[in-house]
């Protein structure tokens, strides 16, 4: 496919030669099928995680690997992925990785014991980590205006959080009906779609003679992986278990190599120069605490509602849908604020509200009622859907469009990260009691604190800069 300017609006030529003006409602639906399936299988996988429990014999540290080792590749391929996009061209890595997501999710549906579902999974993050940079490169290139690309980030946010609010319900049901192996199965018919839709109405970007830090990158995906190791393993082997121990000192081994080499190489893993701009250290910062607290809260609840008030998958899904519709819902409200307010007001008062509503249950107990949870999630959420696409917004402004593919590799590692310990802590807070009440108030401290500290850095790094370069031009 080839792109063609006339007039300063772009066309596509599709595989016959013709060439069509793509609806920009086509390229956003093209480009939401990765980010979709990438998300809703965080979200479809928490409610199935007591069935796959119960039909594989896993234990709690066995789930979290099956929830975390999908995010472990995801969240350490992704710059390599980033700079792969650079040097191949995003489209040729999307549509890879839309393929490796394909597959990794039929072998997840037919993994016949947790080891075999876990390296499946492992799998399916290295296809997510292809596809998730490349999809916001093409969406910035294919929306140039900064305007019109503000509404479409909000748009494209608000596909993948209606996908993210109906996932828990939709999983509950399939995983009642079908069991859980049909929560993967839900991806075949999205990303064929996708891949159809990517290669027939999507221009690909020019590729880049860029090299690639690959030892750099090995160190990077050791790290994580030590680190990893050491949260999952720790609560069952014990923090002072020797192979605990190795992982400690691998990791700080790994991050200590990783920081000399970076001080002396001329291709870096990450683009330390984009981080002395004050917004797009902001909403990395805010990417991480962000995600620490949405998926390591969806974890817990996921297994809260089942484990600590008798639910059956089904029930669970339809118990968290009050809480999860609010998400897409909010981030079509973006799409119609995000003109009258910057977005560093947008994230810190979004930010704030989401801590204080998730500090409100830190008082859980066996006898909170139902709707007084629903409530606080609920309003939680509604500052999720701003905070969102807000700081994606903020971060590709701060960075530009040409750092577009940079950028998202960044920003989407930063987010993975954040998910990554944020269920492997809430696995350590859920592994450290018995009480199941007792570890839901446990976990709530930690997103609330998550959700203000996030509040706090985005006042600091991105509204206060933007108000000092206000002041500038006026005077």
């Amino acid at each position: 496919m080839t792109t063609v300017r006339t007039g300063g609006a772009q066309t596509a030529a599709g595989p016959a030669g013709g060439v069509r003006d793509v609806p920009s409602g086509v390229k956003i639906t093209a480009l939401a099928t990765g980010f979709v399936m990438a998300t809703l299988d965080v979200t479809v996988v928490n409610v199935a995680g007591a069935t796959i429990q119960e039909d594989l014999g896993t234990t709690l540290t066995q789930l979290t690997w099956i929830v975390d080792g999908y995010v472990l590749t995801f969240a350490s391929l992704l710059m390599l992925a980033g700079g792969l996009a650079n040097r191949i061209g995003a489209k040729t890595i999307y549509m890879w990785g839309m393929g490796v997501f394909f597959l990794a999710s039929l072998a997840c549906a037919l993994a016949p014991t947790a080891e075999t579902l876990i390296a499946a999974r492992l799998v399916q993050g290295a296809g997510a980590a292809l596809f998730m940079p490349s999809s916001l490169s093409l969406l910035v290139f294919s929306f140039p205006e900064k305007r019109q690309r503000t509404r479409m980030l909000g748009l494209w946010s608000a596909i993948v959080a209606t996908s993210s609010g109906l996932g828990p319900t939709v999983g509950g049901l399939v995983v009642s009906a079908l069991g859980w192996q049909s929560v993967f199965l839900l991806n075949l018919p999205i990303g064929a779609i996708g891949m159809v839709m990517t290669y027939r109405y999507i221009a690909g970007t020019e590729s880049r003679a860029t090299r690639l830090a690959v030892p750099g990158h090995l160190i990077w995906i050791i790290a994580l992986a030590a680190v990893s190791f050491a949260l999952i393993e720790g609560p069952q082997l014990g923090w002072l278990a020797g192979p605990v121990i190795t992982a400690y000192v691998g990791a700080v081994a790994a991050a200590t190599l990783l920081t000399i080499r970076e001080r002396r190489a001329a291709n870096l893993v990450m683009p330390w120069q984009l981080f002395r701009g004050h917004g797009f250290a902001g909403a990395n910062i805010v990417g991480f605490l962000f995600n620490f607290a949405l998926f390591g809260s969806t974890f817990m609840l996921g297994l809260y509602f089942q484990h600590a008030r008798g639910a059956s998958p089904f029930q669970a899904g339809l118990e968290m849908l009050p809480m999860t519709i609010f998400f897409p819902v909010a981030n079509i409200v973006y799409a119609r604020i995000s003109a009258r307010f910057s977005n560093g007001t947008l994230l810190t008062t979004f930010l704030l509200l989401a801590g204080a509503a998730s500090l409100s249950m830190v008082t859980i107990s066996a006898s909170t009622p139902y709707w007084v949870v629903a409530v606080a999630v609920g309003v939680a959420n509604i500052g999720a859907g701003i905070i969102s696409p807000g700081m994606t917004a903020a971060l590709v402004d701060a960075a530009g469009p040409e750092n577009a593919n940079v950028a998202g590799s960044v920003l989407n590692a930063n987010r993975q990260i954040g998910s990554l310990v944020g269920i492997a802590v809430m696995g350590v807070v859920l592994n450290s009691t018995s009480d199941w009440n007792q570890g839901a108030a446990m976990s709530f401290l930690g997103v609330g604190l998550a959700y203000l500290l996030g509040g706090l850095s985005a006042w600091r790094l991105i509204v206060r800069p933007e108000r000092r370069a206000t002041i500038a031009v006026t005077t």
